[in-house]
């Protein structure tokens, strides 16, 4: 399954092969329109809470804490419904996970795929 997960940053391109496109942050991608984004979804609830990602503030020193306090979010309340649905989603073909973040290696997207693929990048 796990080449039927995707990671693209909101700024890249929309592609056929992408399949369903979720975008998994809280906030809107700044300066790019929903037309651009072409995301048939917005699970926002799914996105690590505020306090969450104001505390990582991307900062690759904080990466292990921060997929552990990420994943135990995302076992309880709305959080845990929404990565029901990205695993609803993922059953139904290839799914492409859309994130805001410049970096590539150390975002939430990068914890999701790997809940939905049993498999670090």
């Amino acid at each position: 399954m796990a080449e039927r997960v995707f990671l693209k940053r909101a700024y890249e391109a929309p592609a056929k092969s992408d399949g369903t496109r979720v975008l998994v942050d809280r906030l809107w991608p700044r300066g790019i329109s929903k037309e651009a984004l072409k995301a048939d979804h917005w699970l926002k609830e799914v996105a690590p809470s505020t306090e969450l990602r104001k505390w990582f503030d991307h900062d690759p020193e904080k990466w292990a804490e921060m997929k552990k306090r990420y994943k135990a979010e995302l076992g309880k309340g709305a959080q845990k419904e929404a990565l029901g649905a990205l695993k609803a989603l993922v059953k139904e073909g290839p799914l492409t996970l859309v994130y805001g973040a410049k970096d590539e290696r150390y975002n939430q997207a990068v914890v999701l795929k790997e809940l939905l693929t049993g498999k670090a990048d």
